[in-house]
């Protein structure tokens, strides 16, 4: 809602009329806090679990990797998933997550306001790279062959959103938050995305590495079968 005084809200373009709008009453610190010891937590986790559970021994830079895609896992299935249901009443709503979402919204204001394209972005990456991120964990830990097919499919689809993302916003012009603003702008719009341009690049890379040397040792069996046929 717009008064006289100004906005009685966070969020821009300054100009937004929010009347469902009720402020967080937890403090910025304590969904920042509460958000990474559960991401942390979960990563300790994983990391003991791929070093006992897993059918073979792994490298530490695989197990890094499981641990990414356990903290995909979760993020994708609960927090991108609680926006994906409850986005029509999160400005009004004081449950923890959706004030996780209100605070990050003042980075971007298109959470609040049911942007078409964040929506269904999030509505996608909440039921495909939720569970094929869990599949993937699985996968890596009993030696799968589909291990490197899940994490090219899932990191591929995460570069891709996160780039639609970007440009969406930059083709706005950056109009739904304050520019240059070191927390909301800087940290919560630009790092904290760029995390996923760059993990995933790198799996891709991996992921490709890994593959083609798979497909060379199939040819390379195929070509002495045939030579041994003729």
């Amino acid at each position: 809602m717009t008064t006289n005084l100004g906005p009685l809200h966070p969020y821009w373009p300054r100009h937004l009329r929010l009347d469902n709008y009720v402020p967080n009453d937890l403090p910025t610190w304590h969904i920042l806090v509460g958000l990474f010891s559960i991401s942390g937590v979960l990563i300790v986790i994983t990391w003991l679990l791929s070093g006992r559970a897993s059918v073979v021994p792994l490298g530490t830079w695989r197990r890094l990797s499981v641990c990414w895609f356990a903290v995909c896992a979760f993020i994708h299935l609960v927090i991108e998933g609680w926006f994906s249901f409850y986005q029509e009443v999160l400005l009004g709503d004081q449950a923890f997550l959706s004030q996780l979402w209100k605070e990050y919204s003042k980075g971007d204001s298109r959470y609040i306001l049911g942007d078409g394209f964040i929506v269904s972005m999030e509505t996608l990456t909440a039921c495909l790279w939720g569970p094929l991120s869990l599949w993937a964990v699985i996968a890596f830990l009993r030696q799968q062959p589909s291990r490197f097919v899940l994490q090219l499919m899932i990191s591929v689809g995460q570069l891709y959103g996160d780039l639609l993302y970007f440009l969406t916003e930059q083709h706005d012009g950056f109009q739904h938050g304050e520019l240059g603003h070191p927390l909301y702008f800087w940290f919560y719009f630009v790092f904290m995305n760029a995390i996923w341009l760059v993990v995933p690049g790198i799996l891709v890379l991996d992921s490709i590495k890994h593959l083609t040397h798979a497909q060379s040792m199939m040819d390379s069996k195929v070509m002495k079968a045939k030579s041994k046929h003729n």
